[in-house]
């Protein structure tokens, strides 16, 4: 399951899935996508390894954008995916409000 977390200026939706139980470790999957004529721009990262698992249409320059939103961020991606989604988490918000203005500027 992919939960809404964030809507970028350029129309970049940003999702996140559940916390995911893979070979002992836990895993959130972080999936950007962007509406195009015809279709979408695509990827997709796998935390902790931080291994773009699906690239489609974004440049190098928005991918190591994104890489960086991942890294900074994934604590707050880990705590959302455990807790069910940012809808569930608004407590999660409040507390983590320095760090996602943090993420915003990137």
């Amino acid at each position: 399951m992919m939960y809404p977390f964030i809507t970028l200026s350029d129309e970049t939706l940003i999702t996140h899935s559940h916390l995911i139980e893979a070979d002992g470790e836990k895993v959130v999957e972080v999936h950007f996508e962007r509406p195009i004529f015809g279709g979408f721009d695509m990827a997709r990262c796998s935390l902790p390894s931080y291994e773009w698992i699906m690239r489609d249409g974004y440049s190098d320059d928005e991918i190591a954008v994104f890489e960086r939103m991942c890294r900074e961020g994934a604590h707050i991606f880990y705590k959302y995916a455990e807790l069910g989604g940012a809808d569930v988490a608004d407590t999660v918000i409040a507390e983590n409000m320095e760090a996602l203005r943090e993420l915003a500027k990137l």
